[in-house]
């Protein structure tokens, strides 16, 4: 059985279990880091060095770290004809994986200061930097808006991976208690995200 290594509560879990399911894949979730501990063990360390979550170990026991990385792998190894999460052209594949590393490289940066200013240390907060990733995580939002004004999904007509990482920013961007621009084509997506059983159960969730 495949196993994910990792808190429910992370948003890069998050990605990783909300996949498992759109693939109809059978896993079991373990509870580690954040509260549970547990990653800083030997023997965690040996599956990840870094000590983050979260670890996928495979059926074949092949490990894997890195949440965007796990769902490239995921992807391939069970989506191999390229009918739902993979995306077997190049061209659209790219398409894909730009607006996961942009999860990462430009929208996650605000996102984290806006989520450990309202959830995970409110009390030392940094009005001031919180102040600015308000700011740019609305400019940063409104590119994808842009972007979804002429698809209903990041790469296309469907779900993929690229639209994973970004969705489950987007969910606690959405709960935040911050003024957000109106963009309506950002909505239109969740909205249809919201409808896809993997994402209500692992990303529409309290934020820890």
């Amino acid at each position: 059985m495949l196993k994910i290594w990792g808190r429910a509560s992370s948003v890069n879990v998050q990605k990783v279990l909300w996949a498992a399911d759109e693939l109809g894949l059978v896993y079991e979730q373990i509870n580690v880091g954040g509260a549970f501990g547990g990653n800083g063990t030997p023997e965690y360390r040996a599956m990840n060095p870094n000590g983050l979550v979260p670890v996928l170990v495979d059926a074949d026991g092949s490990i894997h770290w890195e949440s965007n990385s796990m769902l490239r792998y995921l992807a391939a190894r069970y989506d191999a004809a390229g009918t739902g999460l993979w995306l077997a052209d190049p061209a659209q594949r790219s398409l894909a994986d730009r607006w996961m590393d942009w999860a990462s490289s430009l929208i996650g940066e605000p996102m984290r200061v806006l989520f450990w200013g309202f959830v995970r240390d409110p009390v030392n907060a940094d009005l001031n930097a919180m102040t600015r990733a308000e700011d740019q995580a609305a400019e940063y939002w409104a590119r994808l808006d842009a972007h979804l004004a002429s698809r209903p999904f990041v790469a296309g007509d469907r779900l993929t991976m690229g639209d994973i990482p970004a969705a489950c920013q987007l969910q606690r961007w959405l709960v935040f208690p911050i003024t957000r621009p109106d963009l309506p084509h950002l909505r239109a997506w969740h909205d249809r995200l919201a409808q896809r059983p993997g994402y209500a159960k692992h990303v529409m969730v309290p934020m820890t």
